[in-house]
């Protein structure tokens, strides 16, 4: 396979956007055990890329490394996006670089945890 096979056209990505929003919608099932929050609206999942075959490449990380449940999270994922009606595989690569703090949650995220989005708007 050449490298040009893995670039989407505009056709593919007009095909693929439904099922990238499926996949945001398993994502958003899975909650991070201690933060009564789902790990897409606390900024976990720093990639997600869908290919033309249908398998889902996952970059994520956690609130800290040391997490306990890291193991069961991931295959949480793993099991939800693979459900996905149209995905094939799904692959999660574990990250810690950059490091996740406050600043990458979304403002969903933060009403639920009873932040004000209001003191991050400059």
């Amino acid at each position: 396979m050449s490298e040009t096979d893995n670039i989407l056209t505009p056709e593919d990505v007009k095909e693929l956007a439904p099922l990238y929003d499926a996949v945001v919608l398993a994502l958003k099932q899975v909650y991070d055990p201690e933060i009564p929050v789902n790990i897409y609206d606390l900024g976990l999942i720093y990639e997600l890329n869908i290919n033309k075959n249908h398998d889902v490449s996952i970059v994520m990380t956690f609130t800290a490394p040391n997490c306990p449940m890291a193991d069961e999270v991931m295959a949480e994922v793993k099991h939800n996006v693979e459900l996905t009606p149209g995905i094939n595989s799904c692959e999660i690569q574990l990250v810690f670089e950059p490091a996740w703090d406050q600043s990458l949650l979304s403002d969903e995220a933060k009403l639920a945890l009873g932040m004000d989005i209001d003191l991050d708007e400059e």
